[in-house]
């Protein structure tokens, strides 16, 4: 039962819809929160403040360009379809009246909104849920937050050092306290959770550069694919 939450932060800080680096504890956020609405703020702080796990990872960069990794970055929807259609990941995201809606595949579902989008950071705030067989459903609120630098490449093309951070709060203190019980083993799967969602940004942004017409027509032949979106996407990839 104890892996099985553990298993919840993967849901709740997976959201983008994501490699070897460095693991420790999240430190609270700071800078990219002040510019919010009192009322979020304090919503926000309350998971960090609070959380029953945390981990913040500096993951292995890789090279891209910047417009388009940004792009992504802004449009969850559109890189989950993409990542979807590479096989690099199984979750998927849409657009629903509460936001837009995560399910990642392994029994983890929930609502998320970008509430902080600025140079450098994009910082969400989820709630979510994961359901097993053997458990009743393990409910909960997130927040990630993503930090990138970007160095000089070759090609007009920018090194991606990504820092993926989360928070997670459970809503039953009683699952909190086994929580902290396994604390490492939950501490490890939030890194490995922060880690994959890095590694598929790196993934996807690999694919594009090797292939880009070919990536555009995986997505072209999916018809829930927004196609506002696609097309703006077709043209930044064509504008090299």
């Amino acid at each position: 039962m104890l892996q099985r939450v553990g298993r919840v932060p993967v849901a709740l800080v997976a959201l983008a819809v994501a490699s070897l680096g460095v693991a420790a504890a999240a430190p609270p956020l700071a800078a990219p929160i002040q510019s919010l609405p009192e009322s979020q703020r304090r919503h926000v702080e309350a998971i960090t403040g609070a959380a029953d796990v945390s981990t913040r990872v500096e993951a292995r960069a890789f090279v891209a360009r910047p417009e388009v990794f940004e792009f992504l970055l802004d449009h969850p929807e559109l890189a989950a379809h993409l990542a979807r259609a590479l096989r690099v990941a199984r979750y998927r995201i849409w657009r629903t009246s509460e936001g837009l809606a995560l399910d990642d595949g392994w029994g983890a579902r929930g609502h998320f909104r970008v509430v902080h989008a600025g140079e450098g950071a994009r910082v969400m705030l989820a709630r979510g849920q994961y359901d097993h067989a053997w458990l009743p459903p393990i409910r909960g609120q997130a927040v990630a937050m993503i930090e990138y630098r970007l160095e000089p490449a070759e090609g007009g093309r920018r090194l991606v050092r990504p820092i993926v951070s989360g928070y997670v709060r459970l809503d039953s203190r009683f699952l909190a306290g086994l929580l902290k019980v396994a604390s490492a083993a939950a501490q490890r799967k939030a890194d490995l959770e922060a880690h994959r969602l890095a590694k598929v940004f790196a993934k996807v942004s690999r694919e594009l550069e090797e292939d880009p017409a070919g990536a555009l027509d995986l997505l072209r032949r999916n018809p829930d694919v927004p196609r506002e979106e696609l097309e703006a996407f077709a043209r930044l990839l064509s504008a090299r």
